[in-house]
């Protein structure tokens, strides 16, 4: 038995553990972390635990360092991966030294490149780079499996002073980032942001999206938003938005 462990806002780290699902050869478990986080206990029983998250501002999600740090690891075997657009950064390193106070030294870490999400600072990304990440995605992927299967280990540096400043600057902006989410008049209630936001952040009230502070930034909302109703920072109505072409809302909804 293999879990994987998973965050994705808009698909692109759940797309990855579906592929290593398929591919790894034993029985697979997906775990939702940001659904299996709220359990008081966690308890991750299993031939090999992987753990699949995206990079936010050189980190990894607060969802995930809560997630990792409340689990109890039952494993001989470790191996952690992070999506990222525009860099990984340190999020490995971040949560590399939460295993490690674990006591948990025998871990591969990889690095699996997709396209970038945080469309409301970077723009919407261009077809032709959507494409080619989309297939450094797959190869990644692909690797993925194979040291999984392998078993394979690796060493990171876990010293990363300047991502970890900049971690936590985003960290703190998070906690206020989910009040300057606008919400247009296209909003329809569809009720689509609720399912896909994956810690339960978001709530429909009279027909219109309310946000709370358990928001974790992951764009999804925004970005799967069928009539772009949902706006932060640059976006406008008619800006293009990205989730994953191949997973859509009934597959990212938790």
């Amino acid at each position: 038995m293999i879990k994987i462990c998973y965050f994705s806002g808009t698909g692109n780290t759940l797309w990855s553990a579906k592929k290593i699902a398929a591919s790894a050869g034993d029985k697979c478990e997906l775990v939702n972390i940001g659904v299996e986080v709220k359990k008081d206990e966690i308890l991750l029983e299993a031939d090999a635990v992987v753990l699949l998250f995206p990079a936010y501002a050189y980190g990894a999600p607060l969802v995930v360092h809560e997630f990792v740090q409340k689990a109890v690891f039952k494993t001989p075997y470790v191996a952690s991966f992070v999506t990222y657009g525009t860099s990984p950064g340190g999020a490995l390193a971040e949560i590399g030294r939460i295993l490690r106070q674990k006591g948990i030294n025998a871990v591969y870490f990889g690095r699996i490149p997709a396209v970038e999400n945080y469309i409301a600072i970077f723009g919407p990304p261009k077809e032709r780079t959507t494409e080619i990440r989309l297939q450094l995605q797959k190869t990644a992927t692909e690797e993925a499996v194979r040291c999984i299967v392998a078993r394979h280990t690796n060493r990171i540096n876990t010293f990363r002073p300047f991502s970890a400043f900049v971690s936590v600057l985003f960290s703190l902006g998070v906690k206020i980032f989910y009040k300057w989410y606008k919400v247009s008049d296209n909003c329809d209630g569809c009720g689509d942001c609720e399912k896909v936001c994956p810690v339960s952040a978001i709530t429909i009230i009279d027909k219109r999206p309310a946000f709370s502070k358990k928001c974790e930034h992951c764009q999804g909302c925004l970005n799967y938003c069928p009539k772009k109703a949902i706006q932060f920072g640059r976006l406008k109505p008619d800006s293009p938005r990205y989730h994953h072409p191949e997973i859509d809302t009934d597959a990212i909804a938790r």
